[in-house]
């Protein structure tokens, strides 16, 4: 028995048992996938036309856009290709694509979304020092740091998962080339690759985790401090759409990666995947334009420009 049968493709069996429900999927995908990209794609068109947002706040939350561009592109479109045809097959090497991609945008979103809460805390807590702490190389190396770690999550990982034997076994329960439903159909002892993905993911989840929860800690402290009604009506709203995207985006990782791998039904893994694959970076522009005035203000103001 070897890997031989599965060097070509495999198969995304997805909601294939269901098919009522993949054609309710695919219309719905569909949508949240375009929304996903007009919003995302008008956050970095506002970020980068207006004068006004040219900050170290809207320069990461330009990132966080794009990073969502990239990730959702990295698996809806195989999705909606499945969901919409009988074919459900995948090459390897897109499979490999797909994880690679995968593992790497979203360790790089958790590692960004700690250097959000440290711009914030920085804004809040040491508003007088703000401009020269976070100046723009500062901020280039936080954003490098972050694309790092992604990068070096899918090297150490996506061989790895990619290599294990899968005694012809080319049927993946999921409807992505995701590492956990990989490792399922894998023919040998995984203990060893398990433990690993727990020991990176207490890396690359938890350690920022903890840094955004220790910033926000400070933050609240601060904003208790400030006199004004309007300034702390002020830093809450900015916080909070932080803090709401943390929550969203977190929540799912650590079910999905920090529990044994047998706890979840197949099920629910997917809809939780679809959740912070989809749903997260669809609703990240929407939170952050409908609760920022500063974004409201430059989209009217180029608006009424053109």
């Amino acid at each position: 028995m070897n890997n031989q049968s599965c060097q070509e493709q495999f198969i995304l069996l997805g909601f294939s048992d269901r098919p009522r429900l993949e054609q309710i999927l695919f219309v719905f995908v569909l949508i949240f996938y375009l929304v996903t990209l007009v919003g995302n794609i008008v956050i970095i068109w506002v970020s980068r036309l207006d004068p006004c947002l040219h900050t170290p706040m809207y320069f990461f939350l330009t990132n966080l856009s794009f990073l969502d561009l990239c990730f959702t592109t990295s698996s809806i479109p195989q999705l909606l290709f499945n969901l919409g045809s009988p074919d459900k097959t995948i090459s390897f090497t897109g499979c490999a694509i797909q994880l690679f991609m995968f593992l790497g945008l979203g360790g790089t979103e958790c590692v960004l979304l700690a250097v959000m809460a440290y711009d914030r805390f920085t804004a809040i807590c040491k508003p007088l020092r703000y401009s020269v702490i976070m100046h723009s190389q500062l901020c280039w190396k936080l954003v490098s740091v972050a694309w790092g770690v992604g990068l070096l999550n899918s090297l150490v990982m996506s061989p790895v998962t990619m290599k294990l034997p899968r005694c012809r076994r080319c049927r993946v329960k999921h409807f992505l080339c995701e590492m956990p439903a990989l490792i399922k159909i894998a023919c040998v002892d995984t203990v060893a690759v398990e433990s690993t993905v727990f020991i990176l993911s207490v890396i690359i989840v938890l350690v920022p985790l903890s840094l955004i929860l220790i910033s926000y800690s400070y933050i609240a402290l601060a904003v208790l401090r400030i006199k004004s009604a309007a300034g702390r009506r002020k830093a809450f709203n900015t916080c909070g759409s932080h803090l709401t995207v943390v929550s969203l985006f977190y929540g799912n990782i650590i079910y999905m990666y920090m529990q044994p791998g047998n706890n979840s039904s197949q099920d629910q893994g997917k809809f939780l995947t679809l959740f912070y694959n989809l749903v997260t970076p669809m609703l990240n522009p929407v939170i952050y334009t409908l609760r920022n005035k500063d974004v409201k203000g430059a989209l009217k103001r180029l608006v009424s420009r053109k």
